[in-house]
């Protein structure tokens, strides 16, 4: 489990997939941080097609999520992959939050002159479950 998080932690972007409320898979890209076990991202000032996020609207109408960190390279001897499966919730402006925004800021060099100032979701984890070309 502690090499899990480890390569979780050391990953610098990962895939969020939740359910639309039509029951379609959605799956972004995005960058996070760990907080203990539990992933957390924030929505940032980067571009956004839209205003409302469909993952918000997705987590609010179901908040089971499942979080991907991978490795892929030429000498297949060496993938790996690792899934967080778990609970999310949607913060702002409360102790998770900042919680949440210190772990980023302090991950990622973007983020230092600009932290994110928008909703962190934070993902409560509940499963890990992990993969290795060696085993």
């Amino acid at each position: 489990m502690d090499d899990e998080l480890g390569r979780v932690a050391g990953a610098m972007v990962g895939e969020l997939a939740t359910v639309r409320p039509d029951g379609r898979p959605h799956l972004v890209p995005m960058v996070f941080a760990l907080v203990g076990r539990d992933v957390v991202t924030a929505i940032d000032w980067k571009p956004k097609g839209k205003r409302r996020l469909q993952r918000l609207v997705n987590i609010e109408n179901d908040p089971r999520v499942s979080f991907l960190v991978h490795h892929y390279e030429d000498h297949w001897e060496r993938l790996w992959w690792v899934r967080v499966d778990g609970t999310a919730t949607i913060h702002h402006s409360n102790d998770r939050w900042e919680q949440a925004i210190a772990a980023l800021v302090e991950k990622y060099a973007q983020y230092r002159d600009r932290p994110p100032e928008g909703d962190v979701i934070w993902i409560a984890t509940e499963v890990i479950s992990s993969w290795e070309s060696r085993r």
